[in-house]
Parts: structure tokens; sequence; C-alpha cells
């Protein structure tokens, strides 16, 4: 297939209707054809530079024309921890590969049970293995809305924004430079729910738990003003917090509240009176991709039902805040994942039951399969852990082998990439009617501010239609 090219894009871009000028902007409520936002997908992924952020540039800028807007949680956990609505678990979806595709999928099954109310976000780790940037994953999540008839607010997450406990005992200044650009990043990409995990500092040898979690809400808090330092005008960005890192113990109240002795002091350490955080993540029993037997079958977990129903009650009544977050089930059973909505868990993170169902899909051909598999071993062997087996080895790392097999996935034939979609959507579907979150619409409507902020043309983009106006 011919790649897209920097002159393709910008003859799209006036095929529908493109201004000239320094601020070159699309008509509102136009949207482009199903064929052309196909095109610039694919571009966004895998075009050359130029024509790359071109792309992005484009699907940015035509979503935006379209009332398909990126936006904050922030009035919807607002109004959870009032009391204003209950009962859901808003699913929120990491994408690592195929990420157009599979967001198609994921409209088209909200679309069927007006779901409006889900997450689309990505973790640090994930922009690097699957070389999909924060910029990139959402012109992948905002073309493939307008594709599948979305309007409305779009909520992009940076997902366990993490600070390296390691790195910041070696070098603190060093570690936190590193996490500021990585969030000035995701912001810039329209990333407006930013997870912040410092949960990997916490010392459980201090004496006391306040002691334990210090430093972890000192870092939340300052990284949280650091969110309102770079939050667009007229967007709050939703803020979470970590409070205890997942697959250890399990969370007690007592380190939320411990976390909370010293976070809202640390938050106010400057005297602007920033705005805090809307809901933290415990651990309450999971593994992130669940925990894999040595002939690569998943362990049954032991989900702490009763530990996100207490943490989530003292969140909205003793803070105000819209309650817990889940992490690591989207391998857990279909039933398990029913009981979240009536603990008050008003999160859950679901990332690694989507990728197995597309490497392990029986429509994907064989070879395939193979060079996924081959290109962990090449790539990644020297991740293995001594004790791993082959198959745990393969179900562990294969989510890495995305960075190499992006273009071999978008050339699949068409048959075989509309079943896996199917199936797909049928997994999406399932999971959102189970955690009660069709019909959402109005909820959606009336609790979140919508904000339409300019997105900057990128240079060859701004230099090309300098020279044609």
């Amino acid at each position: 297939m011919e790649r897209t090219t920097l002159n393709d894009v910008i003859a799209d871009l006036r095929g529908v209707g493109l201004s000239s000028g320094p601020d070159a902007h699309l008509p509102k409520g136009s949207r482009p054809p199903a064929e052309m936002l196909d095109r610039w997908a694919r571009a966004a992924a895998l075009a050359e530079p130029d024509a790359r952020q071109a792309a992005i540039w484009a699907i940015r800028e035509a979503a935006h024309a379209a009332g398909v807007v990126p936006a904050s949680l922030q009035g919807l956990y607002m109004a959870r921890g009032a009391g204003k609505w209950s009962d859901r678990t808003v699913p929120a979806l990491n994408l690592r590969g195929w990420s157009y595709q599979t967001c198609r999928a994921a409209f088209r099954a909200a679309g069927k049970i007006g779901a409006k109310l889900l997450i689309f976000e990505q973790a640090v780790g994930e922009a690097i293995y699957a070389a999909q940037p924060p910029a990139e994953y959402t012109a992948a999540v905002l073309a493939a809305a307008m594709r599948e008839g979305h309007t409305g607010p779009v909520f992009l997450q940076a997902d366990h924004d993490q600070v390296n406990a390691k790195s910041y005992l070696k070098d603190p200044k060093a570690e936190i430079q590193r996490l500021t650009d990585v969030i000035r990043a995701q912001i810039a990409a329209s990333f407006f729910n930013i997870d912040i995990d410092a949960s990997t500092v916490v010392d459980l040898s201090l004496p006391t738990v306040v002691d334990q979690q210090r430093l972890n809400a000192e870092l939340t808090a300052g990284f949280t003003r650091l969110v309102r330092e770079l939050e667009p005008p007229g967007v709050t960005i939703s803020v979470g917090a970590e409070i205890g890192e997942v697959g250890h113990h399990n969370t007690t109240p007592e380190e939320l509240r411990a976390f909370m002795v010293t976070y809202p002091k640390a938050l106010a350490a400057d005297g602007n009176g920033a705005i805090g955080v809307t809901k933290v993540s415990v651990n309450s029993g999971t593994y992130h991709g669940g925990k894999v037997l040595p002939d690569g079958s998943l362990a049954p977990l032991n989900v702490g039902y009763d530990t996100l129903r207490t943490i989530s009650r003292v969140c909205r009544e003793e803070y105000g805040l819209a309650g817990v977050v889940q992490h690591g089930a989207s391998t857990l059973p279909k039933e398990q994942l029913s009981k979240f909505p009536e603990t008050g868990t008003v999160e859950i993170h679901l990332a690694l039951g989507f990728n197995n169902l597309i490497f392990d899909h029986p429509r994907l051909p064989q070879a395939v399969k193979d060079e996924i598999r081959a290109y962990i071993f090449a790539h990644h062997a020297n991740e293995r852990a001594p004790d791993e087996t082959d198959a745990q080895f393969v179900y562990n790392t294969r989510k890495k082998a995305w960075a190499g097999m992006k273009e071999r996935f978008w050339n699949l034939p068409a048959d075989i990439q509309q079943d896996i979609m199917a199936s797909l959507d049928d997994m999406f579907r399932d999971m959102f009617m189970r955690m009660n979150v069709g019909q959402t619409g109005e909820l959606v409507a009336r609790h979140t501010s919508v904000k339409v902020g300019p997105v900057p043309l990128p240079p060859a983009l701004a230099r090309m239609l300098t020279l044609a106006a």
C-alpha cells in the first residue's frame, strides 16, 4: 500500500474545507468521509514524520470541528463524590497496539448501548514499548470516534505516571524532571485525565502509616500542582493518586487516611489553593495482566471486594472523592466484573484481555502468531525471569511485540480485520453492560464541561500551508 505523504494530507484538508492563513481550521460541523479517516489514521501510525504529524493534526482538528472533543472527568467525578450518581464503574481501556481498529470496536459497542462514560488511557511504558507516543494515541482514538459516529466528550487518560523509586533515590531532581516532561507531552496530546503513581516510594519499614505514605503524598501533591500549571485555560484536569501498588498487599483504609494527612497540606504549600485529586488507586488482590502459571494459564484471583467497598465509602464520606480505582481486571472472569459497580468502585482499568483476544484470535494467521513469538525472543529475552517457563515468558512479554508488529496488523486482509474487530466489539459490549455504563449520555452531558482549544500546526504543515496561501 502506498504511503500517505504530506501533500496528500494537505489535499485532503483542502477537500474538506480547510481555511487559509496561520489560523487554518476546518468548518464547524464538518466530518471527513470514512475512507479519508482510515487513510489519516494509518498515516498517523505509519507515515514518515512530517506526514505523520500532519495526519495527527488533521484528525484532531477534524474531531474538534465535528464536536468530538477531549474532556476531563473532573465534573463527573466530583458529582460522584457528592452522591449525584452511583452504581456505575467507568471502564478505562488501555489499547497497546492496533489502536485505531480496536477503538473503532469500542465505540461501536458503546454506541449500541448508549455508553458515553468510558476512558481511553495509556501508560508511559505502553507508549514506549508499543512505539505509540501520546499524540499518536490521541489521533487513533479521535479518528475511531469520528469513524463510528460518536459525538461529544472523549476521555483520554494518562495511566500510571509512575515515579521510578530507584531513580528517585539516586537523583530526585532528575526523576521529577523526567516525569514532568512526560506530563507535559500528555497534556499537549489532550490527556485531560492524569493518574499519578508515587506509591512506588511508600516505605513500609517506617514506624507509622503516616510516615510510610508521606513521600508518596508529597510527590503526588507536587505533580498535582504541576498539572494545574500546565492545564489549558478552561480545563480542570482530573487527577488521580495511588495508595497501594498493584500486586502487593491489599490497601487499607488507614493507608488512605494516612495519605490524606499529608496530601492536602502539601498541596496547599505554595498558597495557590490548587484543586486536588478526585480518586485513588488501591490494591485489592489483582495483578497487572493476571497471575500466569507455568503452563501459561491464569491463576484464579481472590479480589478483595470488601476492601474496595470500604475504601470507596471512606473516599466519599470523609474526603468527597469519587471512590477507588481497580487495576489489573481485564482477565478476570466475566462474572467478577459484574460485582464492581455495587462496591462503589468508580473506575476499572482494563488492558491485557484485549491484547490476548487479538493475539490468540482464531482468524489471526499462524504465521503472524509465530512472528509475535519470534519478536519477543529476539528483542526481549533479557527480560525473562530465571524461573519463567516459555509459556509464562510469552504471555508476560508479547504485548511488547507491538512496536515490531504495527504495520503487519494494518496490512492484514480486510476480512480478518473485520472478524477480530467483531470479537472485540462483543467483548467491549459485555464489559460495558456488566459495569453498567449503558445509557450514560445524559449523565455525561450534565456533568462534563467541554472546552475546544487550539492545536498548534506542526512546522512542516504550517510551512506548506503558508507557501500555498
